[in-house]
C-alpha cells in the first residue's frame, strides 16, 4: 500500500503542477512552491517503510519543489526560478512562526487538540530552520547549476532548444546530493542512529533519482504549455 500510495502521490503532485502552470503560469507555480514547503515540512516528521526502505515521507514534496524550479528555469527565465526559492524561504518562516504561536496559548478546558498540535509542532522548529537553510542552499544551487548547463549546451551544439533532459536531470541529481545530505545532517543528527541516518540518506536520494527521471516528461509538457500559450499571444 505505502508504494502504491507514494507513486499516486507523484502523479498526483506532478500533474497539479502542470495544471497551476497552465492555467495561471508562473504565478501558480509560486502558490504551490509556497504550499509544497510548508507541507514538506510537516511531513518530513513521519518515517515510513516503502520499496524495501525506510524514508522520511516529505520526500516528494520537496522534490516538487524542484521541478517548479526547473519549470521556471526553462520557461520564465532565471529570475522567475530564483523567486519561487525566495517565496519558499517566506513561507517556511512565515509558516515556522505562526506555527510556534498557536503552543503559547492557553487552551479551553473543552480542548482535545493542544496536546497533538504541541507533539507534531513542537518538533517543527528544528525541521523547518534544517529546511530552510538547506531549501535556499540547494534550490539556489539547482537554479545556478540548470543555466550552466545551459549555457554549456547552447555554445557546444548552438541550439537553445536541445538537451532539455540534461539540463533538468544533471542540475537535479547533483543538486539533490547536497540536499539529501545537509536536510539528513540538520534535521535528524541526534534523533536517530547512524544506521538509522544513512538508511534515510540513502532511500531519499533513490527517491530523489526517481522522481528526478519521472519530472522530466513534465518539464518538457511545460514547455509546450509555455510555447502554445506564447503562440497564443502573438497570434492575437
Amino acid at each position: 500500500m505505502n508504494e502504491l500510495l507514494l507513486l499516486a502521490s507523484v502523479v498526483f503532485i506532478f500533474g497539479m503542477t502542470l495544471i497551476g502552470y497552465k492555467f495561471w503560469g508562473k504565478s501558480g507555480l509560486y502558490g504551490l512552491s509556497a504550499v509544497a514547503t510548508i507541507l514538506a515540512n510537516i511531513e518530513a516528521l513521519l518515517l515510513i517503510d516503502a520499496f524495501g526502505m525506510e524514508q522520511t515521507l516529505g520526500n516528494v514534496l520537496f522534490a516538487v519543489t524542484f521541478l517548479i524550479t526547473d519549470i521556471l528555469s526553462e520557461c520564465e527565465g532565471k529570475k522567475a526560478a530564483n523567486q519561487a526559492v525566495f517565496i519558499g524561504i517566506f513561507s517556511s518562516i512565515f509558516f515556522l512562526i505562526l506555527s510556534q504561536s498557536w503552543l503559547i496559548y492557553t487552551p479551553s478546558e473543552n480542548d482535545t487538540m493542544m496536546g497533538a498540535f504541541r507533539t507534531v509542532f513542537a518538533n517543527t522548529p528544528r525541521m523547518v530552520l534544517s529546511s530552510l537553510v538547506v531549501y535556499a542552499v540547494s534550490q539556489l544551487f539547482d537554479v545556478w547549476l540548470y543555466h550552466k548547463w545551459w549555457e554549456l549546451t547552447e555554445r557546444k551544439f548552438g541550439d537553445r532548444r536541445r538537451f532539455l533532459w540534461l539540463r533538468n536531470n544533471g542540475s537535479t541529481l547533483i543538486s539533490q546530493i547536497l540536499n539529501t545530505l545537509l536536510f539528513t545532517l540538520f534535521a535528524f543528527w541526534g534523533t536517530y542512529d547512524g544506521h538509522t541516518l544513512f538508511s534515510i540518506f540513502c532511500s531519499s536520494y533513490v527517491i530523489f533519482i526517481f522522481t528526478s527521471l519521472v519530472d522530466t516528461p513534465f518539464v518538457y509538457l511545460a514547455r509546450r504549455i509555455h510555447e502554445k500559450e506564447m503562440g497564443r499571444h502573438c497570434n492575437s
